[in-house]
């Protein structure tokens, strides 16, 4: 516990919650939802309105995954996506990976969020949420764990969010930087889960091959938020 603090503080992670509190919120958490633009990107567009994603934060969800995977006892954490925009490469990141669900327009993310749960049979406190901006607000009022993607660019923002309270630890790296990977390799650290996921990835089997079994038998789930509530793609 005081190690895996001690890195993420030297590297300039921000612990709004204590870490050792921060951890006891961790073994309630069982799913994992993602905003898109300026969590897994810079949030810069290309002409088509698509934002990409790397393979260093990919990776991150799947170690996530598979450590609380192992936490919980060999069940799959519900994992999704939710987006204020329609984004060509969230839906592939989704699929790929077999991600449980992507929302698109999503524009209240908190009735999206209501939705996500009532889907899954779970509450907002058993959910860890990736964000960075205004839109996302009131899905991290009510969400177990909240991880803050860093942005420099605005401070006052970032007071705001941590006066009020809506933020558990707020990342070193900025946007577009891999900090969905820090705030990934933080929870597995927090969670103990780290070294067993690294030993059993390496092992291959045959642990992390019923993992991924399980993971590739997901069939990902893709919804549009319209004004009558999502519907299916």
């Amino acid at each position: 516990m005081i190690n895996v603090e001690q890195t993420f503080t030297a590297l300039g992670g921000q612990f709004i919650t204590p870490a050792a509190e921060l951890a006891q919120k961790l073994r309630a958490i069982k799913a994992v939802v993602f905003d898109w633009d300026g969590v897994f990107n810079d949030g810069i567009k290309t002409g088509s309105g698509s934002s990409p994603f790397s393979e260093v934060d990919s990776m991150g969800t799947n170690l996530l995954r598979f450590g609380f995977w192992l936490h919980h006892g060999r069940t799959l954490p519900a994992v999704a996506i939710v987006t204020g925009v329609t984004n060509e490469m969230a839906d592939l990141l989704a699929a790929r990976e077999h991600f449980h669900a992507c929302y698109s327009q999503a524009k209240h993310k908190i009735e999206v969020l209501a939705h996500f749960l009532d889907q899954h049979g779970l509450q907002p406190q058993e959910v860890a949420f990736f964000f960075d901006d205004a839109l996302d607000l009131s899905v991290a009022e009510v969400a177990g764990v909240r991880i803050m993607i860093r942005r420099t660019a605005n401070p006052l923002f970032t007071q705001y969010v941590i006066q009020n309270n809506y933020a558990d630890y707020v990342t070193a790296h900025m946007s577009g930087q891999f900090a969905v990977r820090e705030g990934c390799e933080l929870m597995l650290g927090l969670l103990g889960q780290f070294e067993p996921v690294m030993v059993e990835r390496l092992r291959y089997r045959p642990v992390y091959d019923q993992y991924y079994a399980q993971r590739q038998a997901v069939e990902p789930m893709f919804w549009t938020v319209g004004p009558d509530g999502p519907e299916r793609k």
